[in-house]
């Protein structure tokens, strides 16, 4: 194979490479490596590679199709895990200098179901810490940046997942996702990231704010996605809020077409403020889906704002955090949560109350809207991609990443499926991605017309770390 780049595929042609014997899941391992090596210092996308278990892993995956028995159609292929997820035998530091870097004795049900399927992890990837915010940046590991310019911030909390995918550092890679920590990475790097369901994908130990949360792929392609849905994408008895129910293949609606789909067009969602070139650049991804044949009526769900509704449950977890720690271990962390928490001690219980009664009324409104139309569209993020070390745009006057990122977090609140699609640049060439978001159960359907779209508009990624 020294005349192909292994490197550089996904992994329907890998799987199709191990099937006819022209390379091996070693050979992949080790083009995936050297793909870290030579970019991960400009990005720090990785904080953990695990060289010696990835080509032990890989090894065995090759056996295993030589003798024609592979254990899942994802066998031998590259994968990552965020670092807030346990893997038996790594550390999982959580961004925190609180946190011990002991290896774990015990897998979440990602890292087990991958594992079993015979994919090849090959490391950890950065976070904020605890995954408290929307870049990624900690206090042990140090900064992520964004490859398309190295001086700005790819977004977070999955951040290091997305450099990974848009630099195909490994192929599937795994993300978690409580307020946007999927989709925003997603669009600040250009590749496809995917919400499922609230508990179709298991978690456990479960974050702080465990309604919120929702464990899901980034990938180049919406194909990887559900290769690595098809895995990891099955019920787990050990997380209390799992679910059962997921399709036999996540993928059974790709290349159906698009045909009469009723698209919600929301550009603002009837509150945020969008930068003209994010909003121009989502505008076009509309009238492309029309021209697919989707039916685009531009129209807003009717709902309020739901930050207060956001950050009541957001704050509260965070102040749980806090008050975890000891006084010393206080000191360690990140000023921001700090702040969030000590925001926390303000409300009071009846303030809760009101939010989880709100909440549930914004699912309902958003289920009944999506009886009228099959899915909502709106940008993925409200800004282009900014400046490193900063949690909010410099002279924006915002104070928290939920001003700047105001499409997500609804989707969390309402636990539906949601994805970020690559769309385009901006003027200045910053990747942008629109969202659309499903009813809930719906996750065929969003990552049916997500795939009709990037195969009629294929993204571009960088080909190297652009650094400025």
């Amino acid at each position: 194979m020294s005349d192909t780049d292994l490197g550089a595929m996904d992994a329907g042609q890998l799987r199709a490479l191990f099937e006819s014997g022209k390379a091996s899941p070693l050979e992949a391992t080790r083009a995936a490596l050297e793909r870290i090596e030579r970019f991960n210092e400009a990005v720090n996308a990785y904080v953990l590679v695990d060289r010696e278990g990835a080509e032990t892993a890989a090894e065995a995956s090759n056996k295993r199709w030589q003798q024609g028995r592979p254990l899942s159609a994802i066998d031998g292929i590259p994968v990552s895990l965020k670092d807030l997820t346990e893997s038996v035998g790594l550390p999982a530091r959580k961004g925190s200098l609180t946190v011990s870097d002991a290896p774990c004795e015990r897998d979440s049900p990602p890292a087990r179901m991958l594992r079993e399927a015979g994919a090849v992890i090959l490391g950890k990837t950065n976070t904020p810490e605890f995954g408290w915010k929307a870049i990624t940046d900690n206090r042990v590991f140090g900064a992520t940046a964004n490859p398309w310019d190295t001086r700005l911030t790819p977004g977070g909390s999955s951040g290091g997942a997305a450099v990974a995918a848009a630099l195909n550092m490994g192929v599937l890679h795994q993300g978690g996702d409580s307020g946007g920590s999927i989709r925003i990475p997603a669009s600040f790097t250009g590749v496809f990231g995917f919400k499922p369901t609230f508990g179709w994908v298991p978690e456990w130990p479960r974050s702080k704010e465990a309604t919120l949360s929702h464990l899901g792929p980034l990938t180049r392609t919406v194909e990887d996605a559900v290769r690595m849905l098809n895995v990891m994408g099955r019920y787990d008895y050990r997380d209390p809020y799992a679910l059962r129910g997921q399709p036999a293949d996540w993928g059974e609606e790709l290349g159906q077409g698009i045909e009469g789909m009723r698209i919600a067009f929301s550009p603002t969602l009837g509150y945020a403020r969008v930068e003209p070139e994010v909003a121009e650049c989502v505008r076009q991804a509309a009238h492309r889906l029309e021209a697919l044949g989707a039916v685009v009526e531009e129209v807003d769900p009717g709902f309020e704002s739901p930050i207060r509704i956001f950050n009541t449950l957001w704050f509260t977890a965070s102040l749980a955090v806090y008050r975890e720690h000891s006084e010393r271990q206080r000191r360690l962390l990140d000023s921001g949560l700090v702040a969030d928490a000590k925001r926390a001690e303000r409300l009071s219980a009846l303030d809760m109350f009101y939010a989880l009664r709100d909440r549930a009324r914004l699912t309902e409104s958003l289920e009944h809207f999506n009886q009228r139309y099959h899915l909502v569209m709106t940008p993925s993020v409200a800004v282009r991609p900014f400046p490193l070390h900063h949690d909010v745009p410099p002279g924006s006057g915002m104070r928290d990443w939920e001003e700047w990122a105001p499409f997500s977090y609804p989707f969390n609140l309402s636990q539906q499926p949601a994805a970020s699609i690559p769309c385009g640049f901006t003027p200045d060439g910053l990747p942008v991605g629109f969202q659309l978001a499903g009813g809930k159960h719906d996750d065929a359907r969003v990552l049916r017309v997500s795939q009709a779209y990037l195969e009629a508009y294929p993204p571009t990624f960088p080909e190297r770390p652009n650094q400025v």
